[in-house]
C-alpha cells in the first residue's frame, strides 16, 4: 500500500491527541487582534512598497516574527500546524504584509539549523532578529582562507526590508559533479537593497534586490543545501522538533500559507457586501436570492475548504515526523509539494468566482476585493508553488520515475 492510501487522515485520533501537531491558538489570536491595524495600513503599505512602520512594529510586540524561533533564544518554537495558521490570520487582514511575515519566519527558521557558532552570531546578539533569504545563488563565492568571499545580486529578497541578516545563496568550490549550492548567512550591514519590486499585486511585500559586493563568509555561517534538504542540518540541537523539519516543503508550504487568508477575506467580504445588491439586468432584487450567485460563491467556499483541508493534512505530515525525528517519504515529499500548488491554484479559482458573483466593480482600485485578487494572482506564481511542477514531482514518484529534476 503506497504512502497515499496508508497515510492517517486529518481526523484521525493518531492526530488528534498528537501535542506535536497541536496549533497554538494564542499566537493565532495575536495575529486575529491585529487584524483590524493591518486592514487600516493596507492601503499604505502597497504604496509604500513595504509594510510600514507601525505595523512592523506590532507584529514584532506580538512576538509574529519569532514563530520558529527556539525556546532559549526567547521564540515560541511554534510547530508548522501553528505558523500557518498564523499567518493565514495576518493575510486575512492584507496580503502583502503576510508574505514578508511569512518569508521573514521560514528564513529566520533556516538561521535556527545553522551551526551554534552562526546561531549565537545571528540570535546570541540579537534574539528578536529577523532573516529574510533567496537560495538562487549570487555572482561571486570565492574560496578564500577561512570561508568565502561572497559578491552578487538577489532579486526577490521578501521583507528584506526588515531584516537583520540573510540567507543568501552562493555556490560552492566543490569537485565536479557534487551540488554546489550553500546557504550563507549575511549581515544586513553588508548590502544595499535595490528597489526593483514594481509588480501588479504583492505590492507591500518588499520583494526587492538585495546587492552585496566583497564580504567575507566564515565557514561556519554557510550551509550546504544538499544536506538541508535531506535535514542534515548543522544544528547541534537535535532535541528540538523543528531541527527535523523537511526543508524544501516548509519552504514551498509557507508560501501558500497567506492564500488561505485571502480566501477567508474574500469570502468574508462576499458575505458581507453581495446578499442585498441588485442583480442587473435581471428581476433579481437581491443578489442572495439569485441562483447563479448562490452556486458561485457555494462553489468557491467548497474551494476554499479543499484548500484548508490540504493544507491541514500537509502541516501534519511535515510535524508529525519532525516530532518523530524522521524525514518524510519521497512520496510523502512529492505529495506536499503537489498540494502546495493544488492548494494556490483552488485558491486563486475560488477568488476568481468570487470576483465574477460580486462584479465588475470588484476590480475597482477603491475595491479591497481587487487587492485580494491581485495578491493572490502573484503569490499563486511563485516558482516554488508551482502546481505543474508539483504535478509533475508527484506523478513521477507515483509511478516509479525516479529521475527527478526538482527538489524535494
Amino acid at each position: 500500500m503506497t504512502d497515499v492510501l496508508n497515510h492517517p487522515s486529518v481526523g484521525s485520533s493518531a492526530f488528534q491527541h498528537n501535542p506535536a501537531v497541536a496549533i497554538d491558538t494564542d499566537l493565532v489570536r495575536r495575529a486575529a487582534e491585529l487584524v483590524p491595524l493591518i486592514r487600516e495600513r493596507a492601503e499604505q503599505t502597497s504604496q509604500a512598497r513595504r509594510v510600514v512602520p507601525d505595523v512592523v512594529k506590532a507584529l514584532e510586540g506580538a512576538g509574529l516574527f519569532k514563530l520558529f524561533v527556539p525556546k532559549r533564544y526567547g521564540g515560541h518554537q511554534a510547530n508548522m500546524t501553528t505558523a500557518v495558521q498564523t499567518i493565514a490570520e495576518v493575510a486575512r487582514a492584507d496580503g502583502s504584509t503576510a508574505w514578508a511575515v511569512a518569508l521573514l519566519n521560514v528564513c529566520t527558521w533556516f538561521a535556527t539549523t545553522f551551526s551554534q557558532a552562526a546561531q549565537d552570531d545571528v540570535f546570541g546578539a540579537d534574539p528578536d532578529a529577523k532573516v529574510c533569504g533567496i537560495f538562487t545563488p549570487g555572482t561571486k563565492a570565492e574560496r578564500v582562507d577561512g570561508g568565502y568571499l561572497v559578491s552578487g545580486r538577489w532579486p526577490f529578497a521578501s521583507g528584506s526590508f526588515a531584516a537583520d541578516w540573510g540567507t543568501l545563496g552562493i555556490a560552492l568550490d566543490v569537485p565536479e559533479g557534487e551540488d554546489p549550492r550553500a546557504l550563507a548567512l549575511i549581515p544586513a550591514e553588508a548590502w544595499t537593497i535595490e528597489p526593483t519590486w514594481f509588480v501588479a499585486g504583492m505590492k507591500g511585500s518588499g520583494s526587492d534586490t538585495i546587492v552585496v559586493e566583497d564580504h567575507f563568509v566564515p565557514d561556519h555561517r554557510i550551509q550546504r543545501f544538499p544536506d538541508m534538504r535531506e535535514a542534515r542540518y548543522l544544528t547541534p540541537h537535535t532535541d528540538d522538533q523543528n531541527s527535523h523539519m523537511a526543508f524544501i516543503a516548509v519552504a514551498a508550504l509557507i508560501l501558500v500559507a497567506p492564500q488561505l487568508g485571502l480566501a477567508r477575506h474574500a469570502l468574508e467580504r462576499t458575505r458581507a457586501k453581495l446578499p442585498e445588491k441588485p442583480v442587473a439586468y435581471t428581476t433579481y432584487r437581491a443578489a442572495r436570492t439569485s441562483p447563479t450567485h448562490q452556486l458561485g460563491v457555494a462553489t468557491a467556499a467548497t474551494k476554499f475548504h479543499q484548500a484548508e483541508l490540504l493544507m491541514r493534512q500537509a502541516c501534519l505530515d511535515i510535524d508529525a515526523c519532525a516530532a518523530a525525528h524522521t524525514l518524510p517519504s519521497m512520496e510523502v515529499r512529492g505529495r506536499v509539494r503537489n498540494d502546495t500548488g493544488i492548494i494556490a491554484e483552488l485558491v486563486k479559482d475560488g477568488i476568481d468566482l468570487l470576483m465574477t458573483a460580486n462584479g465588475a466593480g470588484s476590480f475597482a482600485d477603491a475595491n479591497v476585493l481587487s487587492r485580494i485578487w491581485q495578491d493572490a494572482e502573484i503569490a499563486g506564481r511563485h516558482a516554488y508553488v508551482s502546481p505543474e511542477v508539483g504535478k509533475e514531482a508527484y506523478g513521477k514518484l507515483l509511478l516509479g520515475d525516479d529521475a527527478l529534476t526538482m527538489d524535494l
